[in-house]
This record gives C-alpha cells, structure tokens and sequence, in this order.
C-alpha cells in the first residue's frame, strides 16, 4: 500500500507540471486534499466499524445462554495464553545465551509475538486514547453529513 504523503506528493507534482496558474493549483491542491481526507475517514470509519463489530460478537457469544462454555472462553484464553507465552519467550531470550547464527530467527519471533502481543492489548483494552478521540471525530463529522 502506497503511503497518502507519497499520494499526495506526486500529485502535487503533477499539478506543477499541469497547472502553471497559481489560483487554478491552489484550487486543484485543496481538491486533491479534501480526497485524502475523505479517504482517511472511510478508512478510519472500517477500522472503528470491525473492531466494533468483533467485541459485539464476543460479548453477544459471552452473554448468551445457549452458547456452550468453549466457544464463551476460547477468545479469553488464546489471548492471555498468547500474551503469557510471549512474556515466557521474551524471560527465556533475555537469560538463556543465544547462538549467533540464529540471531535473526530470534528477532523475527520476537518482532511477530511484540506485534500479537499489541493487538491484543489494543483489542481488550483499547488501542489508546487519540483512538478514541478519532472515534468521536469521526462519529461527530458523520453525523453532520
């Protein structure tokens, strides 16, 4: 996935090259801004929407009657079972000596378990607070559409 600012940069090339009016550029470049949000808040409404959506269902499957113990503990103990696992591995890395050739192997390990780790924190707990500040952003600019 391209990066917005590389977007953007190029197309402000492009009407650098296109446009030698100023007024016309200026117009164009807040034309090309307005995308890039708008963009942004779809992307951002998906991502609030999903996550919404998974805790509605674990909590739906956790309050309900019919549903059988396993499928209301399976989410709960593969994270904290994750989350004690990487703690292990990460004690286990820090004081066992590491063979230099699979140094590399071990970083890697380390940087997709620190990665599961986070996810799974931000699920239980909340990403951080400038998420939910964006959350009520975006719920407040939808409701004036």
């Amino acid at each position: 996935m391209i990066p917005l600012a590389a977007i953007l940069s190029i197309g402000e090339k492009v009407l650098d090259k296109v446009m030698p009016d100023p007024g016309a550029k200026a117009e164009a470049q807040a034309k090309l801004m307005e995308l890039a949000q708008q963009g942004q808040l779809a992307e951002l409404e998906a991502f609030t929407k999903d996550m919404a959506s998974a805790r509605d269902r674990e909590i739906k499957i956790a309050t309900s009657e019919a549903a059988p113990l396993l499928n209301k503990i399976v989410t709960p103990v593969l994270a904290l079972g994750t989350v004690c696992l990487s703690f292990i591995l990460f004690a286990v890395i820090l004081f066992v000596p590491v063979d230099q050739s699979s140094k590399d192997i071990i970083i890697y390990v380390l940087g997709a378990l620190t990665s599961a780790v986070t996810m799974i924190l931000g699920y239980y707990f909340g990403s951080s607070v400038g998420s939910k500040d964006k959350s009520q952003q975006l719920d407040e600019i939808l409701e004036k559409k």
